[in-house]
């Protein structure tokens, strides 16, 4: 019993610190966010679950109060978890006119890209994918904020689907978007060899590609980035963590070339706060914030900029990453 009387490590902060505190780098501040990859109504259901008296009650208002006077610009929700049903249509119409975007979403972009419909086509349930389902997200490609297909790919660290299965969708999915011209919004893990293979032979070295979160070797990602040129590497919150090296290696070698970081900044989102914000909230020592949102990307381009070091500060990281999301998605 005793034990109870205790702080619990992980109890849970006041929500006001989901909020965040202001920047202290003006420079940082001033570079609008941009998150090429984020779950909304994830992120959004991890809240009411986690503060059960929170004071936002839908995604519309929740959007509009953390990134209020946090420069975000624009977000690009990915539709890969349950329950979808016909949620996306709802939100994605909801920012069709600048008129809806101003006032539901707080004067952000909101664009959208699907690789499903619902968990059944994400690689941890490609078992399901059938015609239905693709049926489904052949509908949410024609929809004008829709800026990609995926997330689709390998993912082999649980095998929650049988490897062959997850390739023959993969490459199912990625046939009918290169048909489309759609950017490709890749996840791939510990699958290297046939997430390499079936992209070099199914995908044009020209097409714009995203391979999202990225945590394997630095050798793997070379050697997609020396073949597909349009290929960028999304950068979360995983690497401010002592347990991936991998994603900070890789960046530091590509600033070292010519062209520099083919980066794109996002949170993944509710996942992978960065551990680097933790410094800007001292009075929540010994807690742990219980979701990621689109406003914590500064963080992870001060991190990213500290670890490759001049001329890359953490305002020039933002504003390269930026310039990319326009490359691949189109979305400034």
């Amino acid at each position: 019993m005793g034990k109870n009387n205790k702080k619990s490590k992980n109890t849970v902060p006041p929500e006001t610190y989901l909020r965040l505190p202001p920047l202290a780098d003006a420079s940082l501040a001033a570079q609008p966010i941009i998150d090429t990859h984020t779950h909304l109504v994830s992120t959004f259901s991890t809240y009411r679950s986690k503060y059960k008296n929170g004071t936002l009650y839908d995604i519309h208002e929740f959007v509009r109060e953390m990134y209020h006077d946090r420069n975000v610009r624009a977000i690009v929700d990915v539709w890969c978890e349950a329950p979808v049903l016909q949620a996306w249509r709802e939100l994605a119409d909801s920012a069709l006119t600048a008129e809806d975007r101003a006032g539901k979403w707080g004067g952000i972009d909101y664009w959208f890209v699907m690789g499903e419909r619902s968990d059944r086509v994400h690689p941890h349930e490609a078992k399901s994918y059938n015609d239905a389902v693709e049926e489904s997200i052949l509908e949410a490609m024609a929809h004008p904020r829709c800026v990609g297909w995926g997330e689709m790919g390998l993912d082999y660290h649980y095998d929650n689907s049988p490897r062959a299965i997850q390739q023959e969708v993969f490459i199912r999915q990625l046939k009918h978007a290169i048909r489309l011209g759609k950017p490709l919004t890749i996840h791939t893990r510990e699958a290297e060899a046939d997430t390499e293979r079936i992209l070099k032979e199914h995908v044009p070295s020209d097409h714009k590609i995203h391979i999202h979160c990225f945590t394997d070797s630095p050798d793997f990602a070379q050697r997609l980035l020396q073949h597909f040129r349009n290929l960028y590497i999304g950068i979360t919150g995983v690497i401010t963590y002592s347990t991936n090296l991998n994603t900070s290696d890789l960046v530091k070698q590509m600033v070292a070339s010519d062209i520099g970081p083919r980066i794109l900044l996002e949170t993944d989102a509710p996942f992978m706060v960065p551990s680097n914000l933790y410094n800007s909230i001292p009075e929540i020592k010994g807690s742990r914030l219980p979701l990621c949102h689109t406003a914590m990307i500064p963080w992870v381009a001060e991190y990213t900029a500290g670890k490759v070091g001049d001329p890359w500060n953490a305002a020039e990281i933002m504003k390269r990453a930026n310039e990319n999301a326009k490359a691949v998605y189109g979305v400034q």
